[in-house]
Parts: C-alpha cells; structure tokens; sequence
C-alpha cells in the first residue's frame, strides 16, 4: 500500500522550472510503477507522465515531452517530475499515483483508471 504525498508546487513565471516530489510513507514503493497526472481549473484530469517501478522505461504525454522530465529515487521511496519551460497551460493541480500492475501497452497507464493510489496534489500555477 502506498501513502502518497507530493510537494513542490507554487508560483512560476512562464520560461520557468519547478521540480515536483512525491514521497511514499510505506515500504513498497519500489513495487509500483507511478505516475504523475493534473487537472487543470474546469478540466479533466490528464496523464503527464509514467515510470516503471525499477525506473528504466518513462512515457510522456506530448504536452510534457521534451520539457518535463520523470525520475524515482527508491532508495529515497521518493518520485520527481522536473519541469521546464513551464507555461500558463501547464498550471493545475498535479497528482502522483502508482500501481503496482503490469501492462505490456504504455496507453493502459496513460488512465487515471489504472492506478490503485493516489496523493492529495500540489498547485502549480504559471503566470504569463
């Protein structure tokens, strides 16, 4: 069972970066494959970005390839997400999630539906 909280949101300016954490309480983070998703003001949520559970494959959503970057420290049971170049549409409220099933298509994990735990979110709001 993960215990999911995520910090490091806040304010930027858009051109600017931030780097999100989400650190997992229990003892079996290195179990699960996590990924980060946000829900942008009147949106739905979307997926942002995938890990594996040891850490060697990331997918990205196009809206964060070449800008955002995914990493996990399992020593640490902690998640990043560094993001680059942020923009005003990048402002929402972003969530880590993990599962600890295995798919052998990368879309299954591009649902919020495929996750079993999530953390509360952090903001991050970009301004123009």
């Amino acid at each position: 069972q993960l215990q999911l909280a995520e910090s490091g949101g806040g304010l930027v300016q858009a051109g600017g970066s931030l780097r999100l954490s989400c650190v997992d309480s229990g003892r079996t983070f290195g179990e699960y494959h996590m990924g980060w998703f946000r829900r942008a003001p009147g949106k739905e949520r979307e997926f942002v970005a995938v890990i594996s559970n040891s850490g060697p494959s990331t997918y990205y959503a196009d809206s964060a390839e070449g800008r955002f970057t995914l990493s996990r420290d399992n020593t640490k049971n902690t998640l990043y997400l560094q993001m680059n170049s942020l923009k005003p549409e990048d402002t929402a409220v972003y969530y880590c999630a993990g599962t600890k099933r295995t798919y052998y298509t990368a879309n299954y994990y591009y649902s919020s539906g495929s996750y079993d735990y999530w953390g509360h979110g952090t903001l991050v709001t970009v301004s123009s």
